[in-house]
Formats: structure tokens, C-alpha cells, sequence
């Protein structure tokens, strides 16, 4: 056998293993063996490069070099599900699609698995594109991450899959390698995962897809869409796949009538506290295809699917502390630390305590018997005291006065529930969080800072400020802990790259409270440079439109500190844009002036985004929903079918993206 057969060959052996082993969890190799057969391959495809194929098995090691993750609009919008507490509203959600449909229907039950969201397309029985669920209608394209994921097949078994088709699932992180995951970050001094999906989640972003592949990620397959898929029922759809490897719940059942449905129900809710993924409730869905397309869609989710969530699992355990965490804007956070306590599948030892109102409402004092929920499975909270426990009163918990870490008196304002720190240039959490929040997508977009290399460069006094990060070089990055040259340079260049965001994202990015990005923006054009916004006045500000009392006086009060107005100076120094620019969205004609638009589907010739500026620009008004006021819809493809029926209801013109860009021509 010549090595290109070789390579072929190992190609198909090791996918077969790779399934047995993550899919059917029945292997017949030993691990060294699949390991010997996998260093086998890559020597061979090194000394064969012309035998390259990015769904060879080799890939699942994933790669070292960071990538940016490009948006990719869904060819079908992937909605949410309604969501259902109690077997009452199940049964209301049962009647309500017998009474549509008028004829037999089944309902096909699944685990809601607790991870993230993801759309694969396979073309030709390989997989193509892994793209994140992002708002529904765009996400972020994960394929080279995905491909780690060994449960999800890069080539498809079988030869009766159609030619093109998409598969959606859940990505998640077991609790056993959550657990392994976060003991591993907190000795190596690292802020721990709150829970399996937020690892899950955070992961599947990462930029280093070689991190990603140790990570051990797993993955259910639940929903399939095509134009020729092999089946007209969803849960048959489901059985094709699992013939061709994918990973698809055992747990899934398909019920005739309401009683099953609830058996289902009673059954899973003891049954998910042995599962080694985090559950938080069961989908249930319509399963023949003809009649989820009858039953149609609401604006945000199917009228063919709902979602039951479990009732929070509750644990009665002890109160030992309460701790104070900082946030980026200076928000005091109380937390209780509690005896360990098993709750959902996790130990719990911490709980949120929200705010000093919630501290006195429930009259805690230190060493109380409280019981302890998990809010839709995931954030611990204290509900109640088991006053009848006290034997001996501990002290009373009382909100601090003064910030934890910098000892700044606490202030609070009228009518707000949360106490916070107003030292906002010298308390190191505000810091660390400013500066990531300067760094972030929707800011100033150097996506080659996360936190933990906020903290690593904050720790080792390289930066103080977010006017410290456009001092940083390559050749002093390079020798923090796990950075490296490649590493550094991609910092120092992401930094660079920063310089061109427009005004209204720097503005955003500087942290003001209150100011978030669409406050930003408005202040942004309506004042053109930062002088005019440091120097204005409470009444000039509130009259911006959408600009209050609470945001006016907040502008001036952060600039009102010569902290801040340096900080300004020396990022205008270093480069940053404090100008709006016509390029960013300055009036071009009054076509549209007066006129209110909705925007509704996907769009060919520029973003949902991009024709909010544009409207914006012609002086029109962008709305969300319909209604008589509406001058007109720019509809793409998919619309919405509420906002469809509405429209006609209302006789509101629907315009497409050809029209609407000859309209304003």
C-alpha cells in the first residue's frame, strides 16, 4: 500500500474509531492504539501535503493560530422556544395545537440540554460550516473549533443523506470535565467557570483551537432543515441522523397523547439529576413536518414547540460569610458563602445575594440554615431562612459602607436598588473591568485582550488605565506567561487596528454609566467631537433625543473629574478617533425624513445594521414593531410572519432591499 492509500485508509479507520468511542461510547482500540494509528496519519500527510483535507481526523487537534471569527447569516433564523413551568400550561400549549390542527398529531420529547447553540451545514456528507446561534439571525463562524468537538462527524456514514442539509444541537461541557476544568484554572490562579455553560460557551469562542480540542466538548444533535431530508416526521428525521453519526439523545421519545407527554415529564425530572450533562427542562415539538409548517411561527419562536423548564432544585444549607464583589461600574455585589451543598448537579458554595434590600428582607445572620435555588438551573440563590434552625443568633449581616478594595465610602442613588463605589479611577476591579469592557466587540473590538490577559497585564503593572494599552510593544509582551512573540505581535497589531473605530463605539468604549452603545451614538452625532460633549451643559445634553436627567448627569459628572478628561487626552494622543465623520452616518438627504421603518428578514446587499444607518442617514426613523404609523417595511428574506399578517392587516406597504435602495437613488 503506497502512502497515499495509507492516508486514506487511516482516514477511515480512525473516523470509525472516533465514532465508536464518542458516539456509541463502545470502543474496540485501546487509547495508545488509536494514538499510534493518529501520529501514523500526520507523519504521512506532513510528508504529503498535496493529501491536505480539512476533514481528515488530523483536524480534531485543532491549531495554534488565532483567527478572527467571521459573522455568517443564518439561511434559516434560528428562534427561541416559549418557555412553560407547569404541566397546566403544557396541557394549554397541547389543546391550543389539537384545536389549530383538527386531526391526530404526535409530540416528540427531548432533554433541553443547558449549553450553546450551533447551526452545522454538511454538504455532500462533509461538514462545511459550524456557525453559533448569535442573535438569531447572524452568529459567529466556529467551524475550526467545532471540528475538535469529536461526538460531531466531519464525514457522514452511509450514502442516503441528502445532498445538502442543516443540523442544529447543543454544544456542552460535562460536569466531570467542568469539575477537572475548573480545579485545573483555580490552582493555576484563574477565575473559575460559573457553570457548564457559560465553559461551553466561552470555549467554543475561543480564538486558539488547540485549546479548544483539550477542552472535551461534547455535542447532542436535535433538529435537522433541508429542502430533501429523508423523512416527513422530526423524530424519524432524528433516527436517519443517527445512522449517518451523529450523536443524538437516547432520551428522546415520541408521544401520542397528553398522558405520555406528562410521563415523559415525571420521569425525566429524577432522571436528569444522574445525567452527566446539566439539563434545565424537555422540548417538546410537534413531529410531523406538514404540520409544524401549518402551525407556522410567531415573531420569536415556533407555534409548533415550547420548552418546559424543571422546577429550581432547592438544598438547605449553612450561611458562613458574606463578601463583596466590585463590577465595572462600581456596583457592590454581596455574596454568601455557604457550607458545600450538592444542587443540580454541582457542588454550590457560593450564592448571589443581589443587594442590602434583599439582605433585609431576609433577615440573615451569620451561621443561619438557608435554603439555596438554582434560577433556571444555573445562578444559586437564597430564597429563605430556616428561622426554626437558629439555636444560637450569629451576627447580623449588614451592608458594608465602604468598597472592599480601595475602602471608598459606598454610595447609593435615589431609587436605585444597588450600592456602588464612585472611586472609578484608582478601585482595581472598576479597572480591570473598564479596561475589558474598553477591549470588548462592541467597543474598541481588541479582540486579542480578553480578561485574563487584562489581568496578567494589569498584575505585572504594564497597564493602569485603557490609556496604558497603545504604550504596550511587542517585545515587552512577548515575555509574559503564555504569550510569545506570534502572540504579542497579535496584540500590539489588534491594538493598531483599534485606532479606526469610529467615535461613537470609542465613546461607548470609555465606560460612562449609563451610556451604552445606542446612548453613545446619539450623543456622537449630535455633539461630532468629545470637547463639545465634555463641555456641554445638563440642559444640552437632555435635549439629544432619548437623553434624560439620570445619563445627562452622568456625562457631566464623569467629566467633571480631571482624572478622566487626561485619560481623554491621552488616548487622542495615542491616536484614538474622538471625531464623527460623515463615513459614520452623517445626513445625506431628507428622503425619508418623517418616516417610521421596520426592519424585517435577511438582507443581500448590506447588514440589518448597515440599513439602520442608512435610514438613519436619509433622515428617516428606525422602529421595531408595526403599527399605523408605520410608513412602510424593509422586508428581506424570511420575514417575520406576525409582522407579514400584521402589515396586511394594517395595509402597511412591504418594500424590498431593490426598491428601497432605488427609492432612495
Amino acid at each position: 500500500m503506497n502512502p497515499k492509500e495509507r492516508i486514506i485508509e487511516l482516514r477511515r479507520v480512525l473516523h470509525e474509531h472516533n465514532y465508536r468511542y464518542y458516539v456509541l461510547n463502545a470502543p474496540v482500540i485501546s487509547d495508545f492504539e488509536f494514538d499510534s494509528l493518529m501520529r501514523e496519519l500526520q507523519d504521512l500527510e506532513a510528508a504529503n501535503p498535496d493529501m491536505y483535507d480539512p476533514a481528515s481526523p488530523s483536524m480534531r487537534v485543532g491549531s495554534d493560530i488565532t483567527k478572527e471569527f467571521k459573522q455568517v447569516f443564518h439561511k434559516y433564523p434560528m428562534l427561541s422556544l416559549g418557555n412553560t413551568y407547569s404541566k397546566a400550561e403544557v396541557a394549554e400549549f397541547y389543546e391550543r395545537v389539537k384545536r389549530f390542527l383538527n386531526e391526530d398529531f404526535e409530540i416528540c420529547c427531548e432533554m433541553k440540554f443547558d449549553g450553546t447553540s450551533i447551526s452545522l451545514t454538511y454538504i455532500n456528507g462533509r461538514l462545511t460550516q459550524a456557525v453559533t446561534r448569535g442573535d438569531g439571525e447572524k452568529g459567529d463562524d466556529v467551524t475550526a473549533n467545532v471540528k475538535t468537538i469529536r461526538s460531531i462527524p466531519l464525514v457522514l456514514s452511509g450514502d442516503d443523506y441528502p445532498a445538502e442539509f442543516e443540523i442544529r444541537g447543543e454544544v456542552l461541557m460535562p460536569w466531570d470535565v467542568f469539575e477537572r476544568l475548573n480545579v485545573e484554572r483555580d490552582r493555576n490562579g484563574e477565575q473559575l467557570f460559573a457553570n457548564p455553560r457559560n465553559a461551553a460557551s466561552g470555549t467554543l469562542k475561543l480564538q486558539d483551537s488547540s485549546v479548544v480540542a483539550k477542552r472535551g466538548l461534547d455535542a447532542f444533535l436535535y433538529f435537522m432543515l433541508g429542502e430533501q431530508l429523508p423523512a416527513a416526521g422530526h423524530f424519524e428525521n432524528l433516527k436517519a441522523a443517527e445512522r449517518w453519526g451523529f450523536k443524538i439523545s437516547s432520551l428522546t421519545r415520541k408521544c401520542s397523547t397528553l398522558d405520555e407527554v406528562f410521563d415523559f415529564i415525571d420521569t425525566m425530572d429524577v432522571e436528569r439529576k444522574n445525567l452527566p450533562f446539566a439539563t434545565d427542562g424537555i422540548v417538546l415539538k410537534v413531529n410531523s413536518l406538514r404540520q409544524q409548517k401549518n402551525l407556522g411561527y410567531t415573531a420569536k419562536s415556533p407555534r409548533w414547540a415550547i420548552a418546559y423548564k424543571f422546577q429550581a432544585e432547592r438544598a438547605l444549607t449553612r450561611l458562613n460569610e458574606v463578601t463583596y464583589q466590585v463590577g465595572r461600574t462600581g456596583v457592590v455585589t454581596p455574596v454568601a458563602n455557604l457550607d458545600p451543598v450538592q444542587l443540580s448537579g454541582t457542588i454550590v458554595k457560593r450564592a448571589s445575594l443581589h443587594n442590602s434590600d434583599i439582605i433585609e428582607k431576609l433577615d440573615l445572620h451569620i451561621g443561619d440554615m438557608v435554603y439555596v435555588e438554582k434560577g433556571g438551573e444555573i445562578i444559586p440563590k437564597i430564597t429563605g431562612v430556616d428561622t426554626e434552625s437558629r439555636f444560637m443568633l450569629g451576627e447580623k449581616v449588614m451592608f458594608i459602607k465602604k468598597c472592599p478594595e480601595c475602602g471608598t465610602p459606598l454610595m447609593r442613588n435615589e431609587g436605585e436598588a444597588a450600592h456602588y463605589c464612585p472611586n472609578d479611577t484608582s478601585c482595581p476591579p472598576q479597572i480591570k473591568s473598564r479596561i475589558e469592557h474598553f477591549v470588548s466587540r462592541d467597543a474598541m473590538n481588541i479582540d486579542s485582550i480578553g480578561p485574563e490577559t487584562v489581568e496578567l497585564l494589569f498584575n505585572y503593572n504594564m497597564i493602569k488605565d485603557i490609556a496604558d494599552i497603545y504604550t504596550l510593544q511587542a517585545e515587552d509582551l512577548m515575555f509574559l506567561p503564555r504569550m510569545g512573540l506570534k502572540s504579542a505581535e497579535n496584540v500590539v497589531g489588534a491594538i493598531k487596528a483599534s485606532l479606526e473605530v469610529p467615535f461613537e463605539r470609542v465613546l461607548f468604549a470609555l465606560g460612562i454609566r449609563f451610556v451604552g452603545a445606542t446612548v453613545a451614538k446619539r450623543l456622537a452625532r449630535a455633539f461630532v467631537n468629545i470637547e463639545n460633549i465634555m463641555n456641554a451643559s445638563l440642559d444640552e445634553l437632555k435635549d439629544v433625543e432619548e437623553i434624560g436627567e439620570r445619563i445627562a448627569a452622568s456625562v457631566i459628572n464623569f467629566f467633571a473629574k480631571e482624572e478622566n478628561r487626561v485619560l481623554v487626552a491621552r488616548l487622542r494622543d495615542a491616536g484614538v478617533n474622538f471625531t464623527y465623520t460623515e463615513k459614520e452616518g452623517t445626513v445625506k438627504s431628507d428622503k425619508l425624513a418623517g418616516m417610521s421603518i421596520v426592519i424585517s428578514g435577511v438582507f443581500t446587499h448590506h447588514s440589518r445594521d448597515e440599513y439602520k444607518n442608512i435610514i438613519e442617514q436619509n433622515g428617516g426613523k428606525n422602529v421595531g414593531s408595526i403599527s399605523k404609523l408605520t410608513s412602510f417595511i424593509l422586508a428581506g428574506e424570511n420575514m417575520g410572519p406576525s409582522k407579514l399578517e400584521k402589515a396586511q392587516k394594517l395595509g402597511i406597504r412591504i418594500m424590498n432591499e431593490d426598491e428601497f435602495l432605488a427609492l432612495l437613488q
